[in-house]
């Protein structure tokens, strides 16, 4: 019985909950968090974390800098693997930038502390 109920594909589940089971947040927790922080979206609008998803529903994801933007195609409460957690969603987000451009300046070994003109240079290219 438990697992039939699991496997339905219309039945609503939370937001954080269903993040989490599709792997675009690592622990449950941290989609929570997401969503209280006002980093998950539904069809738009600011998701708290025991919100309801269906099939159908936008949902926007802004993590490590980027926004993931996904259609969600069945809902799941329970984590699945990777090739389950494909099916359960359609990928509309915009490429990820390329890793040149995350790339942080490496220092020559020995050079020292870096001046106050690399430490800025070091926190624009972080975007901080």
């Amino acid at each position: 019985m438990g697992r039939m109920a699991q496997e339905l594909p219309t039945a609503p589940v939370r937001v954080d909950a269903w993040i989490w089971s599709v792997r675009l947040a690592k622990t449950r927790s941290a989609a929570g968090t997401a969503c209280r922080a006002g980093h998950v979206r539904v069809n738009g609008e600011r998701a708290k974390p025991a919100q309801l998803v269906r099939p159908g529903d936008e949902v926007r994801v802004r993590q490590e800098g980027r926004e993931r933007i996904v259609i969600v195609q069945k809902t799941v409460a329970k984590r699945v693997g990777a090739p389950v957690a494909a099916e359960c969603l359609i990928d509309n987000s915009p490429p990820p930038p390329p890793r040149e451009l995350l790339a942080v300046p490496v220092r020559d070994r020995g050079a020292g502390r870096p001046t106050k003109r690399d430490r800025r240079d070091i926190e624009r290219l972080r975007g901080f």
